[in-house]
């Protein structure tokens, strides 16, 4: 056992990381040089004999790049992700165009790579969504192309400061997404996933069931649908670390779900039905921003991310670019 500890040793990532009290974000682990070389089955065998180390790390960091593993393929990161033993979530009512790559492997969201993808948690609109999130890098950006991630509860903490009254409300009342679908998947748009795959079915009665169970609200229009979700809540608690975080997909329904169906500015409001006011979800914005640490990809980087804990995002890229995701419950 102690031969395998050492098979994992904590990196830094200068320029890339932020220091708290008690950890740093993210944590960086990478083969130390002195054990076995990190061939993959190693590095499965050393994740499921060191679950307890990682599953710690991920509790008092939030997210965990692994760098310098022999990880090539979807494949290989299909099998990295089955070594964790978490159970897998299907994407069901998430915005994202993603296409199945291989086992429980997806792309990423494939909107086009001129287009920043906001800060937000996955599947935040949803009352399903991943507990965990891996990302996997099989081909690095041309430029650009960082995932850009944030602490929630530090997000809460400084808007319950200084906007307590919005805080507030947004508590009380939670949000209420709006979006309309296509009937197909629309790749040119960030939110483009059509109403067909989004509900994993080509019948109408089966998407409204499913869509139920959601707690979503369907109003077809033409070869489109209405969905409408909420009031769910904006704010969770998060028990296994003992706080209040930022729960939602605000800022990312604000600011970037745009496209021919779509006006963001009324993609979310408050759970009573209220507008949001516009001068603070750009203020949040730029909290996000601030807090957030952006992680430059390289070729068989592997980051996992604990949902309950983190928002992410993309920054536009210069292709080529190839970034995979597996959701997990």
């Amino acid at each position: 056992m102690a031969d395998q500890v050492q098979f994992f040793i904590e990196t830094q990532l200068p320029h890339h990381q932020k220091h708290y009290n008690s950890f740093t974000f993210p944590s960086v682990l990478s083969p130390n040089p002195a054990s076995s070389p990190p061939s993959l089955p190693v590095f499965a065998k050393a994740i499921k004999s060191q679950k307890p180390f990682l599953d710690s790390l991920l509790l008092k960091s939030g997210a965990v790049v692994f760098r310098g593993f022999a990880v090539e393929t979807a494949k290989e990161f299909n099998d990295v992700v089955e070594a964790f033993g978490f159970e897998e979530l299907p994407y069901v009512g998430g915005a994202a165009p993603r296409t199945n790559v291989v086992g429980r492997v997806f792309t990423a969201n494939e909107s086009p790579p001129d287009q920043k993808i906001p800060f937000h948690h996955e599947m935040a609109q949803v009352p399903e969504f991943p507990s965990k999130l891996f990302f996997f890098c099989e081909v690095e950006p041309g430029s650009g192309g960082e995932t850009p991630i944030v602490l929630s509860h530090v997000v809460y903490e400084r808007m319950k400061e200084k906007y307590p009254e919005f805080v507030g409300r947004l508590e009380e009342h939670g949000l209420i997404y709006t979006r309309v679908l296509g009937e197909g998947d629309d790749p040119s748009s960030p939110i483009g996933r059509g109403w067909k795959s989004t509900f994993l079915t080509t019948d109408k009665r089966v998407a409204e069931e499913r869509a139920a169970k959601l707690g979503t609200k369907l109003e077809w229009i033409g070869d489109g649908v209405k969905t409408i979700m909420g009031p769910i809540p904006a704010v969770k608690y998060d028990k296994s670390r003992g706080r209040k975080i930022w729960f939602n997909s605000m800022v990312a329904a604000y600011t970037g779900w745009e496209d021919a169906r779509n006006d963001p500015v009324k993609a979310v409001t408050f759970g009573d039905g209220k507008p949001l006011p516009a001068d603070i979800i750009y203020d949040c914005l730029k909290i996000l921003e601030e807090e957030s640490v952006a992680i430059p990809w390289k070729k068989g980087d592997v980051l996992l991310i604990d949902n309950w804990a983190v928002l992410h995002s993309r920054r536009p890229f210069a292709p080529p670019r190839r970034v995979l995701a597996s959701l997990c419950k």
